[in-house]
Order: structure tokens, then C-alpha cells, then sequence
């Protein structure tokens, strides 16, 4: 028979069990610090009705999708977990409690073209409030609380959170009478930071046909290298302007009593999120010392999340990490510690000699009290026991003989330390319960 050359599809993520037990860890640290806000977990659906997932489809978007069919059901695979949740909140309206405060990590699906730290099927991890007719923009400040202490919890330090309001640039549209091609002017803006102002302002006037005085003023607004003194100089100049900069400054007045340190955020009147849906804050997260990456973690406020599904009007505001670009940034740049990886189980089982029913009998024992236990069953040397053990960081190893059966003991060996002491099982579940060495945030910045 002809064997097929196993391959993984380019785009997507296949990892060793050391560097899938860092992901783990990871991700472990996200749902954590989501439960810690009081967010609910929910899953939704791979796959969805076309129609369903499209509702709001069209350019980019439309063209990475995965679409099929199966009989006469046109399917596709979600592109990201807001559409879902537009879904899910509309659907289950009658059974859900307002604000309903819900957070995922799941993968997503986009077939564009695959490159470096750039994948097809990807993790996201996100957090979303959602209002029922309202939402007070103070859950605005929450989420950069909830951003901070979740990179915090990671072990990193080197991360700024970039926020603006689209309110504001849309009273800034008004004001300088450029509302009727908002859409195009933000997704100008949206890539000052790839681009440059030059080649931003050449879009404005060559392609938009804006007039260059009214390009150059906005220019030297959201490029403003002060922003505050450039808000308070706009202010009382058009009503709707003037709402913008009273709901930017009401949700970062809010910052500091959420701990956020002021070295962790900052205004940047150049974040737009090109996406329409966005209605006020919005947010985008770098590491200080990566910023060729661009954001890993982004979103806003939306007013209008359900539209699609329901006349009821349905606020939110929440962020997504980008977990699988985000790990690959951190393992490629050797940030993530080995500590962090958790060995498969806690103490592994060594049988010596035909003592099997011993050795189940005590796995038993330690498993109930709460120890990960893995019995080594393979009928192999005892270095060869002990060696396997090293390979996997298996902290303890509880070894059994015939005087052990005999005695009903057993051996007790840190494998950290050398260290042997005769136990019985129970006592040697509450030592390596005690002994097990702390894991820690799954990231170790470099300090040079």
C-alpha cells in the first residue's frame, strides 16, 4: 500500500505537546481573568446557516469565508465570534440576563492568504456586555481593566492599550463637513499607522476628492501628538463633537479607580477600527517592544449588534485577542516559559515486578484525593521508567515493589529533589499535593 506523506494544511496551527501544554496555559490565564469579571462562558457553532453568518456580509469579509454546501444546505464557517453572538443574544433573548456579560475562546475560520504568525484557523478569545435597549458607557472603562489584567496575569508589562471614540471622529466628520463619506475617510485613517500621514492625506484629497485645507485639518487633529490640548481646543465647535469628547473623557476618567496604571493606555486619536459597526470606544492593544505586529488585541463599542436578527436594540462593547497570533509572537521570540508547561500528571505510577494490583490500587487512592496520576504499565527497565518520567517533568514518581504490596506503602520520590521517603498512598497523595512546584504566568519578558 502507497503511503500518504502526512502534512498539516498551511495556515493552520499543529502543536507538539510541550508547546500545546504553554497554549493551554495560556489560555487557562484567559478564562481565569474573564471568570474574575464575571463573564459566562458560551460556545456557539462552528458552522452556521449562510444567511445567518452573511447577514452583514460583503467585501473582504465574504471573500475569506469558507462556504459550502451539504444536500440543499448552504453552509459556513464562522469568520469570528461577533456575528455568533449577534446570533445567540437575538435567538435566546427571552432566556438571557441583561447586561449579559459572555466570553469565548474558539477557533475562527478565514481563508486568506497564510503567512507569518498569520493563520487560517485561529483561536480568539473574547469578552462582550450586552445591553438590553442601553448600555452605560462606563462598562467602556471596564474592558480596558479587563484587558490590563489579563496581559498582567500573562507576565506582560510591555503593553500599551490605544483607545479612541468613534463618536468623537464622527462629531469631527460633521464639524468639517466630510459625514457623507465617513466610511472611506475612516478607513483612510485606520491605516495612518501602516502608511504614514503622506500617503493617508494623498488618499484624502487624490481618491476622496477631499479639498486639502479640510484634509489637513484632520490630519493635524488625529495626529495630534497632544491629544488632550487638541480636545479641549475643539471643544464648542459643533454639538456632536462636543458629545464625542464628553463620552471619551467620562470613560477614561473612569480608568484609574479600575486600577488601570496611566502608563498602560494612552489616547490615540488615529484608532478608527475601519469596521462600520463601531459606535464608540474603541480599542487596540500592541507589545511596546513588537510593534511590527500591529494589534493583538482590538474592538468597541456597538449600538446596533442585532440588527440583522431583531428590531430590539442591543448594545455591546467587548475586545478579542488574537490567542494563536499572540502565541506565535511569543514562542517565536522564545518569551514563553518551559515552568509554565504542565506535565501530563502530577506522579507517575512505577510498578517493580508483578506488583500491577498494587500499583492500580494505589493510583486509585491518589486520583481520589485529587493527584493527576499516570501508571507506567510498559514492561521496561527502571532507568527507562525514570527516564521517561525526566522527559515529561513529572514531578513525583510512586514506586512500587513487592516489599512496598507487602507492606501496603509505597515509595515516594521527588524527582526535582532525589528525594525517597516510604509513605502510604494516602500520605502520599497530601506530599505531592503540597509539593507540587507553582506554575506561574505562562510569559518571561526579556529585561535587557
Amino acid at each position: 500500500m502507497e503511503k500518504i506523506k502526512p502534512r498539516t494544511l498551511s495556515g493552520f496551527m499543529e502543536l507538539l505537546p510541550e508547546a500545546q501544554s504553554q497554549m493551554d496555559a495560556v489560555m487557562d490565564v484567559l478564562r481565569a481573568t474573564y471568570a474574575l469579571f464575571g463573564f459566562t462562558n458560551i460556545d456557539t457553532p462552528v458552522l452556521e446557516a449562510s444567511e445567518v453568518l452573511l447577514a452583514k456580509g460583503g467585501g473582504e469579509t465574504e471573500k475569506q469565508i469558507y462556504r459550502f454546501e451539504k444536500g440543499d444546505t448552504d453552509l459556513s464557517m464562522r469568520f469570528d465570534l461577533t456575528v455568533p453572538l449577534a446570533k445567540y443574544v437575538a435567538m435566546n433573548y427571552g432566556s438571557l440576563t441583561f447586561p449579559f456579560r459572555r466570553c469565548q475562546i474558539g477557533k475562527v475560520y478565514r481563508g486568506e492568504r497564510a503567512q507569518r504568525g498569520r493563520f487560517r484557523e485561529f483561536y480568539q478569545a473574547d469578552v462582550d456586555v450586552i445591553g438590553d435597549g442601553s448600555l452605560d458607557p462606563a462598562n467602556e472603562a471596564e474592558i480596558v481593566a479587563v484587558i490590563c489584567e489579563t496581559f498582567r496575569r500573562l507576565g506582560l508589562s510591555r503593553f500599551q492599550i490605544r483607545m479612541n471614540n468613534r463618536r468623537f471622529l464622527n462629531g469631527l466628520f460633521e464639524y468639517l463637513g466630510l459625514s457623507e463619506q465617513s466610511g472611506a475617510v475612516l478607513g483612510a485613517i485606520d491605516k495612518l499607522d501602516k502608511i504614514g500621514r503622506d500617503k493617508v492625506q494623498e488618499i484624502l484629497t487624490d481618491t476622496l476628492g477631499i479639498p486639502a485645507d479640510k484634509a489637513g485639518q484632520l490630519m493635524d487633529v488625529v495626529s495630534a501628538p497632544d491629544p488632550e490640548a487638541m480636545l479641549d481646543s475643539l471643544l464648542g465647535k459643533c454639538e456632536a463633537l462636543d458629545r464625542g469628547i464628553a463620552e471619551l473623557r467620562q470613560v477614561t476618567g473612569l480608568l484609574g479607580s479600575f486600577g488601570v496604571p496611566a502608563d498602560k493606555w494612552r489616547l490615540d486619536l488615529t484608532i478608527a477600527r475601519g469596521l462600520d459597526y463601531y459606535t464608540g470606544t474603541v480599542y487596540e492593544t500592541t507589545l511596546l517592544d513588537y510593534p511590527e505586529v500591529g494589534s493583538v488585541c482590538s474592538g468597541g463599542r456597538y449600538d446596533n449588534l442585532a440588527e440583522y436578527y431583531t428590531d430590539k436594540k442591543l448594545p455591546g462593547v467587548g475586545v478579542s485577542i488574537g490567542v494563536s497570533r499572540l502565541f506565535f509572537i511569543l514562542q517565536d521570540q522564545g518569551l514563553l516559559r518551559s515552568e509554565a508547561a504542565k506535565a501530563p500528571c502530577d506522579a507517575l505510577v512505577i510498578p517493580m515486578g508483578d506488583v500491577l494490583d498494587a500499583a492500580v490500587a494505589a493510583s486509585t487512592v491518589l486520583r481520589s484525593a485529587g493527584v493527576r496520576t499516570q501508571i507506567y504499565m510498559e514492561q521496561k527497565k527502571a532507568k527507562a521508567k525514570f527516564a521517561y518520567a525526566d522527559r515529561l517533568r513529572i514531578p513525583f514518581a510512586v514506586v512500587i515493589g513487592e516489599d512496598e504490596k507487602a507492606a501496603g506503602t509505597v515509595s515516594l520520590k521527588n524527582l526535582a529533589t532525589g528525594e525517597q521517603e516510604t509513605l502510604t498512598a494516602e500520605e502520599a497523595a497530601g506530599k505531592i499535593i503540597a509539593g507540587l512546584p507553582p506554575v506561574g504566568a505562562p510569559v518571561q519578558e526579556r529585561t535587557e
